[in-house]
């Protein structure tokens, strides 16, 4: 080694070292900080948020969640949707704006399986925010007309609808848009670690408390109303992904020994009848697997399967019955890799 070289080497030692230093001391920094839990109910459903930070962040996770029940939650007297619904002048916030938004974009790749203006419909049916008797096919037929997300926009600032009638209902977008919602304050606070949970629609980030990937089970179907059964099908690593996960064999009932499903058809007017049990999502962002979550419950399993052969962003998890009483999987070939058997 000649002289110019040990002087480079003796200028570039004090900056390595201050490298190593650094190093450590973020290390040693995250090994240190404390992972927190919040756990509450919001959406008529629990939510659990784990994220590693220095404070404590419930109050500004609280506070996010409720700007997201009052712009989109039609359970909420005060909120903006209702105000939509019920034709009064409103000012539309961000938030309703982005999710209208997005909707509307999800509605057209999926030529109308998802659709927010079919909420007269499931209230009919007596899934929705009101609960009416079961209706007749003059009903059906009669608020069918009224159903469609080409008939409302985006102008100036206001929802224009077609049929003053007309109702939106955001339930199966609102939840994965929460979700985002949290995971952004959550980022924005410098947070590297962290899952969002609310209902079962799941943001992670980063590592666990144990340093490993995030992993989130996929519930085994089963008649089972009243939630008590937690079988799970299989468990997928969900690290720096958003999951959603929409299903009929939970939110039925039955009536004249007919099985009725809260999956209402915005086409037919009629609860979807197939043989897909449930679908999970994963994708970029958890507004958008929970909008293609429940796209796919209204699609069925071969439809389901034709549109993500051109949304390779996406990736599916898809359970059914296979017409001889079992239970059968198919799932996207990118999302091999991340099941955990």
């Amino acid at each position: 080694m000649d002289e110019k070289q040990k002087k480079k080497l003796m200028w570039q030692l004090p900056f390595l070292m201050l490298l190593i230093v650094g190093t450590v001391l973020i290390i040693s920094h995250q090994q240190s900080t404390p992972y927190r839990q919040a756990n509450d109910f919001v959406f008529g459903t629990t939510y659990k948020i784990v994220y590693q930070c220095d404070s404590d962040l419930t109050a500004s996770i609280r506070q996010e969640l409720m700007r997201v029940d009052y712009s989109l939650s039609p359970f909420n007297k005060e909120s903006v949707i209702t105000a939509v619904n019920q034709n009064r002048e409103v000012m539309l916030d961000p938030y309703f704006v982005e999710v209208f938004n997005k909707a509307m974009e999800i509605s057209r790749e999926t030529k109308g399986a998802f659709d927010i203006t079919v909420a007269p419909l499931v209230n009919a049916w007596g899934f929705g925010f009101k609960h009416e008797q079961m209706p007749t096919k003059r009903q059906v037929d009669s608020l069918r007309q009224i159903i469609g997300y080409q008939k409302v926009a985006l102008k100036n600032g206001k929802v224009e609808k077609q049929d003053p009638r007309m109702m939106l209902d955001c339930s199966a977008i609102a939840k994965g848009f929460g979700v985002d919602a949290v995971a952004r304050l959550l980022r924005d606070r410098g947070v590297q670690n962290f899952m969002v949970e609310i209902g079962g629609e799941v943001v992670t980030c980063g590592v666990n408390a144990q340093r490993l990937p995030w992993r989130v089970g996929v519930v085994k179907p089963s008649e089972d109303s009243l939630s008590t059964g937690h079988e799970l099908q299989t468990i997928l690593n969900v690290t720096d992904k958003a999951m959603a996960t929409s299903g009929n064999y939970r939110n039925f009932y039955y009536k004249n020994g007919r099985r009725y499903a809260h999956t209402i058809d915005p086409k037919t007017g009629y609860p979807v009848q197939h043989s897909l049990l449930s679908a999970t999502v994963l994708a970029a962002s958890c507004t958008v697997a929970d909008a293609y979550a429940t796209s796919f419950m209204v699609m069925g399993l071969d439809n389901a399967r034709q549109l993500l052969e051109h949304h390779p962003e996406l990736m599916a998890y898809l359970i059914y019955d296979d017409g001889k009483g079992d239970i059968a999987v198919w799932f996207s070939p990118s999302l091999r890799h991340k099941i955990e058997e």
